[in-house]
């Protein structure tokens, strides 16, 4: 695997009560909201080697083709990184679990086909620079495929994300922030957006805060 040194401790991200919450509830939501549907959707047709950002708990590594040749998942949180490994070790394809935040990637610039970010822009400490390392180790034409929860379109809920964005939201759900506009981050980032499309997870009548997601490709400029 293309390591390369980094000066970011290993464990820059540390939530154990929401990393113990998460790990338990994750894969309940993931199958009452449908989510699995949609992470298969997500990594359907990637080949070669494949870099991931904030693999939480491994949900995405069964939905791997197997034209995928290795996934690096890349987690900093220390719980949810163990049961990675887990998952990793069920997975249908080669998947190396590697400590390191998205801010700084341990690996080689323009290693890898694609990237995958799945439900983590929302939580990163730094979006700008954590996109700009995805650019960085993506080969030029690389994908970068994104499911992303965050800003309404609606201007109530939005208000309403905002809110809780500058209360208790963060501190209680693990550093997420609901009111984030992963489109324009990516486009900021100097990706080529491609085909998306705007979801409401879980399809439910009321929308809650995470609710508004988008799911897509962008690729990273041949030159």
């Amino acid at each position: 695997m293309p390591l390369r040194p980094s000066t970011t401790p290993h464990d820059t991200v540390h939530h154990p009560l929401f990393a113990r919450y998460y790990a338990k509830v994750s894969p309940l939501f993931d199958e009452r909201a449908g989510i699995g549907a949609y992470r298969q959707e997500l990594l359907a047709g990637l080949s070669g080697r494949v870099i991931e950002i904030g693999a939480g708990t491994g949900l995405n590594f069964a939905h791997y083709p197997t034209t995928v040749s290795e996934v690096v998942a890349i987690e900093p949180e220390r719980l949810l990184r163990r049961r990675a490994v887990d998952a990793a070790v069920r997975a249908g394809v080669p998947v190396d679990v590697v400590p390191g935040a998205a801010e700084a990637l341990p690996v080689k610039s323009e290693a890898f086909d694609a990237a995958v970010a799945s439900l983590v822009l929302c939580s990163v400490r730094d979006v700008r620079r954590a996109l700009a390392e995805l650019r960085r180790v993506l080969r030029p034409g690389g994908e970068l495929r994104f499911f992303e929860h965050g800003r309404a379109e609606n201007r109530t809920h939005a208000a309403v994300q905002y809110v809780l964005d500058a209360t208790v939201w963060p501190l209680l759900m693990g550093g997420c922030h609901t009111a984030r506009d992963p489109l324009a981050a990516i486009r900021a980032a100097g990706f080529e957006l491609g085909a998306y499309r705007r979801l409401r997870v879980p399809e439910a009548r009321i929308p809650n805060p995470v609710s508004p997601c988008v799911l897509g490709v962008a690729r990273r400029p041949e030159a």
